[in-house]
């Protein structure tokens, strides 16, 4: 199995930043694709930055420009760089993955738990 295991969340003030990271492990044989969610108290799950194996990225419209992703590396972590924060930020985030799984033989999605970003003064 393939976990995923995410660090980083934290308050901080507008304007401010942070780093998430997302660290797989297990039965890799290689991760296509990683990718950020958040989902906000009251409201869905929203795509936030996605990095597929050969660099292309996509943004959600609202991070554009503050928000950086990167791509797992040579020990399967990949991380959110998060910088001018604001309010509107704030949200439980989690890592998803799109990996080639040796055991179960195939590419399968896989999900970390959420860490907290809290955005206020």
């Amino acid at each position: 199995q393939v976990q995923l295991v995410v660090s980083g969340g934290a308050l901080v003030q507008p304007g401010g930043s942070l780093i998430l990271s997302c660290a797989a492990s297990g039965s890799i044989l290689s991760i296509s694709s990683m990718a950020w969610y958040r989902q906000a108290p009251g409201q869905g799950r929203e795509l936030v930055a996605r990095i597929t194996t050969g660099g292309s990225t996509n943004y959600a419209a609202s991070v554009k420009g503050r928000f950086t992703i990167s791509g797992a590396n040579a020990q399967n972590t990949g991380y959110l760089q998060m910088n001018s924060l604001k309010p509107e930020d704030t949200a439980d985030y989690y890592c998803n993955a799109i990996v080639r799984d040796t055991v179960r033989m195939g590419s399968f999605s896989y999900w970390g738990q959420g860490t907290q970003v809290t955005v206020s003064s």
